[in-house]
């Protein structure tokens, strides 16, 4: 594609543009905005951006793989961090902590049984509690009946 030289100054005049409305954006929002170019500014550098920290953990386990591949390279082996890796220990519960923490369990059932209390009671199993009794079931129907008939009395007057 050729194009005149009138039309390259014209494009660099747009360029110094949108360069100048950038600027007077970033300085109305009090910072840096970034660019819609693919996070370039003017001179082609890359912006700065504010990433994440990353944790100790994830920085070492970078390393230890920067550090395979530099051995693989190199044509030695990386044997030590490799088995510090597979070494590790998994979190969680180990058996000595899960016993402990079932009796102490099992000892706050019991004695939350002797107290009498709560949801260990036993119940027989072919009954299932229902929500309202029957007398309940009267007294709602009535005062229901009296609020429907207030109302139709009070629109009646209307």
């Amino acid at each position: 594609m050729d194009l005149s030289f009138q039309q390259l100054t014209q494009a660099l005049s747009i360029r110094k543009q949108i360069s100048a409305l950038e600027d007077r954006l970033a300085n109305l929002f009090g910072g840096s905005t970034t660019p819609a170019r693919g996070g370039r500014r003017r001179g082609g550098r890359r912006t700065r951006r504010s990433r994440r920290p990353m944790s100790p953990a994830t920085r070492a386990k970078l390393a230890a793989a920067a550090r395979a591949r530099w051995a693989r390279r190199k044509g030695t082996t990386a044997a030590a961090p490799a088995a510090k890796a597979a070494g590790r220990r998994r979190r969680g519960l180990t058996a000595a902590g899960r016993r402990k923490l079932s009796e102490s369990m099992k000892a706050r059932w019991a004695a939350r049984r002797k107290a009498g209390g709560g949801a260990t009671t036993t119940k027989a199993p072919g009954k299932k509690k229902r929500g309202l009794t029957a007398a309940g079931r009267r007294k709602l129907s009535e005062s229901m009946k009296a609020r429907w008939a207030a109302r139709r009395k009070a629109a009646g007057k209307k």
